[in-house]
């Protein structure tokens, strides 16, 4: 039984889709202008763990996460390069699926972007003129009659009057009301821009994920999700518009990721206290990050510390030098422990991913005293391990793989370590311990822990 905590009403509450057994989600993505930030990793680490667990349990998931690939900040940065938006946009597409790719986050099903759909946001806001909710200024501007949408505010709790207190109309525009927002924008000179019936222009920000969505998903669906900044204004538009154009619904439930904070405040571009992915992945392995990320519940906030990406660090360390110690089995079958369920039960619970880690360490100490005890379930352990582990996208690589890593700029290479491994394996056998003990020294001074067990030596690198 999956409950959810949909925003739109405060509440956790059972999700019951639209079409059975099928879930239609569409998550606001980037705008890509420049280099992803761990903020960004936030996002698509928390609704890529909420996509694999969906259908790790048999949901037929359609995934649907947007590109922005036209904009003020897009067109600013463009001039300022030197290139084309069609050059900066492309590059940080790029860029943007490279770090997803390290961090293991899966493409989504489909991924609009906005200058693909020009011709869908032109129909939606000609469909919203029609019904009297838009109207076209004198400026060459479109804007949305906020006052006329009834419901105005339910996402957020706000109310149209108080809005309206303190609302001011800026200069150079063309409202009929301080609320309204642009859907169309009249073309500036040297801008990229589209023929429209009010004129060259561009889309707004906020029609562009209405009109992908509608394009995707159809006009109502089961789940739409993003970041910790957009309920308002971004979201609370996009149900104004697409209901108002569409008659119906727009979605059912709304999730949203908390912010990854920095010394307590948002991280962002804007206030200039954030970190690239790539930034970060120079220092720390990519499923360290992705772990960091997903042992925080998807709707809390995250401190961004080098003490929290430590302890993360340390937590799947544990989990792979346990896998390291025995073969996996092909299956968990015939296993008869209550792990799999309490993790189930954990998820289903809006997908709370601290209580499932917690139920997989439990697991890790199963496993270590099974192997311990030498009784024969260790290898089947093993593998229930690596299969709910799995289910939200961790421990896909080999423990060896992990532990021992890639050695960096003055460390020892794995050949090298190898050598003096079997160094002192043989001043072990010759029983010169003062040898083998310096050899052992010499590693350790170099980041390289050894494990003697029954099967040989294991080592594995300290990140």
């Amino acid at each position: 039984m999956l409950h959810i905590y949909n925003t739109l009403t405060n509440s956790k509450t059972l999700f019951t889709p639209i079409e059975p057994g099928k879930i239609r989600m569409y998550v606001c993505g980037v705008t890509v202008y420049d280099f992803c930030h761990i903020g960004h990793a936030r996002v698509m680490v928390a609704f890529d763990v909420i996509t694999r667990y969906l259908r790790a349990r048999g949901w037929n998931v359609d995934y649907v996460r947007n590109i922005t690939d036209v904009d003020d900040k897009i067109i600013r940065r463009a001039a300022e390069n030197g290139e084309t938006v069609e050059q900066l946009t492309e590059r940080m597409i790029a860029a943007m699926h490279e770090d997803e790719s390290r961090l293991n986050v899966l493409r989504p099903d489909q991924e609009p972007r906005a200058t693909a759909h020009i011709g869908d946001i032109i129909d939606m806001v000609s469909t919203l003129i029609d019904k009297g909710f838009a109207y076209a200024a004198d400026n060459g501007d479109v804007y949305y009659r906020v006052e006329k949408f009834e419901s105005y505010g339910r996402l957020t709790n706000k109310v149209i009057e108080d809005l309206r207190s303190g609302a001011r109309v800026e200069v150079g525009e063309a409202k009929e009301s301080p609320l309204d927002f642009v859907l169309w924008k009249a073309a500036k000179a040297g801008e990229v821009s589209w023929e429209s019936p009010w004129g060259a222009g561009r889309p707004g920000w906020h029609i562009e994920c209405s009109a992908m969505s509608k394009c995707c998903l159809g006009d109502s669906f089961d789940i739409h999700g993003g970041g910790p900044d957009l309920p308002f204004p971004h979201h609370e538009n996009e149900i104004a518009q697409s209901e108002a154009a569409n008659g119906c619904t727009y979605a059912n439930f709304w999730m949203h990721a908390g912010p990854v904070r920095m010394g307590k405040e948002k991280m962002s571009k804007s206030l200039g206290n954030f970190f690239t992915i790539r930034e970060v992945l120079k220092h720390y392995n990519a499923e360290v990050v992705r772990y960091f990320l997903a042992s925080v519940h998807y709707r809390s906030y995250i401190d961004y510390s080098q003490d929290g990406l430590k302890e993360a660090q340390s937590a799947l360390e544990r989990f792979y030098q346990a896998l390291a110690s025995v073969e996996a089995a092909e299956t968990s079958e015939g296993l008869d422990n209550d792990f799999e369920s309490r993790f189930f039960e954990a998820m289903d619970d809006d997908f709370n991913t601290p209580r499932a880690l917690a139920v997989l360490f439990e697991l890790v100490s199963e496993l270590n005293k099974s192997v311990r005890e030498g009784h024969a379930d260790a290898p089947a352990l093993a593998a229930q391990l690596k299969q709910l582990a799995g289910m939200i996208g961790l421990l896909e690589q080999s423990p060896r793989a992990f532990l021992q890593g890639e050695a960096g700029e003055g460390d020892l290479t794995s050949d090298e370590v190898e050598a003096l491994i079997e160094q002192r394996n043989q001043a072990r056998k010759d029983k010169d311990f003062a040898e083998a003990d310096r050899v052992r020294d010499l590693l350790a001074e170099k980041g390289i822990v050894l494990k003697d067990g029954r099967e040989g030596t294991s080592w594995y690198r300290e990140q």
